[in-house]
């Protein structure tokens, strides 16, 4: 039907409001801080050749058998919605030229993502996500590092409180054979008690199930050999590098031996921030060292770590938003003070000043507009007092009232404005 009211696609929403400006808050703080450590800020395409992430995150994962947007286009070539931003990022390194010389390149993204899975609170189908990665870099500083960085990023958005850094080791290669040896070898003399998912894992991936949700399988995890138990002497030398460095960091962390990455190119560091405010969605921050991603990409080895952060669950848990500066009403009395009033609202624009005009009305009906915007100051414009060169300057607030000179307006204003500054 025409006039049929249209909603938007399941699983996407609008941003208006408090819900934008949650957004914004996360996507400026993140980029104030991560400038702070030397990240530079990429954008990728939305869209992909889907061997991008078929490759990087595993033909038989569940984002790529179950939860890609994936369709060919008119040209006939299979192309994806970016379901995460890391691929993306390696990509661009590699077909950008940019692995030779200049490493490491510290970069940070922001923006939307997509997966078809069941929405839920603060999961969308289209959602967003921060990222920061550090590319050609294999000393565990950088594991660190990035680890503060994100840190950095829940404190100065006031959620760090309630959320924990957990953190484990993957080893390098050969920890991973011994290890994957001895955990199939105590898996298989429990099959017939794993789950059918995990009996499946047993085959394909068996570290997938250390994290498993299963009660069964958690059970018999609980008692499976650790990958602390193989760790080869580098591999621990690098473990124990990035705690120290962590330490000195002043980042607090405990140690989750179940934090596992399935897949090989994934190495060392594995870490997610965790808070008991989501309910059982706690991850608000995850990521890892992935030193063979980028050879995924068609480039050459370069060690790499990163992480990435959901936006709509950090804008969740922000507790105290910034009040939106409030405006200065630029109020005409009469038909004839309009284009006086319009040059006044572009000089205080000009100067920082956030100002706003009623379209039409007379005084009263402008003042009331002016309070609807929840206005600061109304600047009132009459004859007498523009033939002197003058304007009223009404405080909404307390009611005062004082003359201030036209010229003089933007450079007065911003101190009658303490709460919103000049430039601010």
């Amino acid at each position: 039907m025409a006039n049929e009211k249209l909603q938007p696609v399941r699983g996407t929403r609008d941003l208006i409001g408090e819900d934008f400006a949650r957004h914004a808050r996360v996507g400026a703080v993140a980029r104030q801080v991560a400038a702070l450590y030397g990240f530079e800020e990429w954008a990728t395409p939305i869209v992909e050749d889907t061997r991008v992430f078929s490759r990087s995150l595993g033909e038989t994962s569940d984002v790529v058998s179950k939860e890609m947007y994936t369709f060919q286009d008119r040209g006939g070539d299979s192309i994806t919605l970016r379901p995460e931003g890391t691929a993306g990022v390696c990509r661009a390194l590699v077909s950008n030229g940019l692995t030779q010389g200049n490493l490491p390149r510290k970069v940070f993204y922001a923006g939307p993502m997509f997966r078809y899975e069941r929405p839920q609170k603060g999961r969308y189908r289209q959602f967003h996500q921060i990222g920061a990665e550090v590319l050609g870099a294999a000393e565990p500083l950088s594991d660190a590092e990035v680890i503060a960085c994100g840190w950095h990023i829940l404190t100065e958005l006031g959620i760090s409180d309630g959320t924990v850094l957990e953190i484990n080791t993957l080893g390098d290669a050969q920890s991973r054979d011994a290890h994957r040896a001895a955990l199939v070898a105590h898996l298989s003399a429990h099959r017939e008690k794993l789950s059918p998912d995990s009996q499946v894992r047993l085959e394909k991936n068996p570290l997938r199930i250390l994290d498993s949700k299963d009660e069964g399988d958690r059970a018999l995890v609980a008692d499976a050999p650790s990958i602390h138990d193989h760790l080869t002497p580098a591999a621990r030398a690098h473990y124990d590098a990035v705690r120290r460095h962590l330490d000195v960091f002043a980042v607090p962390y405990r140690v989750n031996p179940r934090i596992v990455r399935g897949l090989d190119y994934y190495s060392h560091t594995a870490f997610e921030f965790v808070t008991d405010r989501l309910g059982a969605q706690g991850t608000v921050m995850a990521g890892g060292r992935y030193d063979g991603l980028v050879e995924e990409m068609g480039g050459p080895a370069t060690p790499s770590v990163g992480w990435a952060a959901g936006m709509e669950r950090l804008g969740m848990l922000l507790t105290d938003l910034p009040a939106a500066p409030r405006p200065v009403a630029v109020i005409p009395v009469g038909e004839e003070m309009e284009a006086i009033a319009l040059s006044t609202i572009q000089a205080l624009r000009r100067a920082g000043i956030s100002a706003e005009i009623a379209y039409k009305g007379n005084l009263k009906r402008r003042m009331e507009r002016a309070n609807r915007l929840n206005a600061r100051l109304a600047v009132i414009l009459g004859d007498a007092e523009v033939a002197r060169g003058v304007a009223q300057v009404k405080d909404l607030d307390g009611g005062g009232q004082q003359e201030v000179s036209l010229a003089a307006l933007p450079d007065v204003l911003p101190g009658m404005l303490p709460e919103s500054p000049a430039g601010g």
